[in-house]
Formats: C-alpha cells, sequence, structure tokens
C-alpha cells in the first residue's frame, strides 16, 4: 500500500519522537551508572557506531585486562553530544578517550565540513577545560556500503548525503584537526573495506553499522594502541 505524503510525515513525526525519548533514556541510564565508574579508565564515546561497539565482551573473549566504558548514543551528532557531555565524559573521569561522533551530522541538509569541524574542535576544546590529563583518541569514521544499503527504502534516503567521498572529506578533516589540538587520529578501516572501498558487505547489518565480526576487525588494529595506554 502506498503512503500519502501526510501518512508519511506522521509516521516520520513518530519516528522523530520515539528517537527523542530513546536518546533522553540512554542518558538517564549512563548517569545512573557514572555512580559506580572507576575513574582513570578507557572511555568510548560517540554516536551509533560507537554505541554498538561490543567492546566489552571482545575484549573478555580476547582475555584483554581492559575497563572501558562505552558512552555512544545512537543518532548522536555533535551538537547533542556538546550537550551532554557532563553525563558522556566528564563524569566518567577517564584518561583516555576514544571519539567516533559528526557522521550522523553528514546526513543534514545544511552539512559542511567546517561547520563539523567547528563543532568538533569546540567539544574537544571542553573536554580539555574539564579533564586536562585526558588524553583525545579521534577515530576515522568508517566508510559505508552504498549497494546494500540502497537495498533498503529507509537507508537509501540517508546514503544520498553519506556517501564514501563525504566520509573521506571528513576524514581528511579529522586528520588535520586531531594534528591542530594535539590529539591522537587513528584510521582502523583497513580490516573492513573493500577493494572498492565499501564497507565489507559480510560485516554490515544495512550498509552502515557493523556486526561483531566487524568490530572484531577494529579492535584488533587498535589493540597496539591500547597496549600503550
Amino acid at each position: 500500500m502506498e503512503h500519502t505524503p501526510e501518512l508519511q510525515e506522521f509516521i516520520m513525526s513518530l519516528f522523530v519522537e520515539q528517537a527523542k525519548r530513546e536518546k533522553q533514556q540512554k542518558i538517564e541510564r549512563y548517569r545512573r551508572l557514572n555512580c559506580f565508574v572507576r575513574p582513570g579508565q578507557i572511555l568510548f564515546v560517540g554516536s551509533s557506531l560507537m554505541e554498538q561497539f561490543p567492546v566489552n565482551e571482545l575484549t573478555m573473549d580476547l582475555a584483554l585486562p581492559y575497563t572501558i566504558y562505552n558512552r555512544g548514543i545512537g543518532g548522536f551528532t555533535t551538537q547533542e553530544l556538546a550537550q551532554v557531555l557532563d553525563v558522556c565524559v566528564y563524569d566518567v573521569k577517564p584518561s583516555h578517550i576514544f571519539i567516533n561522533i559528526g557522521t550522523n551530522d553528514l546526513n543534514e541538509a545544511d552539512y559542511s565540513v567546517e561547520a563539523l569541524i567547528s563543532r568538533y574542535e569546540d567539544i574537544l576544546r571542553k573536554i580539555r577545560q574539564n579533564l586536562p590529563n585526558a588524553k583525545l583518541h579521534l577515530l576515522a569514521y568508517y566508510p559505508v556500503n552504498e549497494p546494500v544499503g540502497l537495498t533498503d527504502p529507509f537507508m537509501g534516503q540517508i546514503f544520498r548525503q553519506r556517501t564514501n567521498g563525504r566520509i573521506t572529506e571528513a576524514n581528511a578533516a579529522i586528520r588535520e584537526l586531531a594534528e591542530r589540538t594535539g590529539s591522537d587520529y587513528y584510521d582502523f578501516n583497513d580490516g573492513i573495506t573493500d577493494d572498492a572501498g565499501n564497507l565489507k558487505a559480510e560485516y554490515t547489518v544495512e550498509g552502515m553499522h557493523m556486526y561483531a565480526d566487524g568490530y572484531m576487525q577494529v579492535l584488533k588494529r587498535m589493540l597496539p594502541i591500547l597496549k600503550s595506554l
């Protein structure tokens, strides 16, 4: 059955409101979890690409002795993370912060790489003000698999904006941001990228997010960094 434009708009409004509620619920869960953290550990923070990283289970599977707190929130933009840095970063009191934020900014109609980097830099500045001894590690955005994503009508809308060309451009700007701010920059994408520059089809859920075996490839390349901390 074909939906009218009015019905499609109504369905989208319900989706947006539900997404807002879920974000607020996650923020409150993290706020309560933060009462039990051990200061000086490792923090992962960002959007869904970080939230869905099963880093605790994977490090347990590899018998690795790391305590890693994950404060990623699906759907987050740089603007949204900036508003809750207290819950997602400061209250955890980490010594090392791995950040993957901004891919959702790429989807916005008024996106520009300059505006993205300006907001990202403001986040780094605020973190440094509140946690001057924490080391910042900026992660390259993962590629997408547009052919897989375009089979889904919803994902097809996203991939009109979130292209690998735009991701490559943003990664280059984030590398420059890291150099300018004295942060580390890491690109762990070689194990999850095919010969055409796409996210490998066998690792992706719907062209954008990854299954655990994809994240394991990222973690394996991250291990020398973790071991050096």
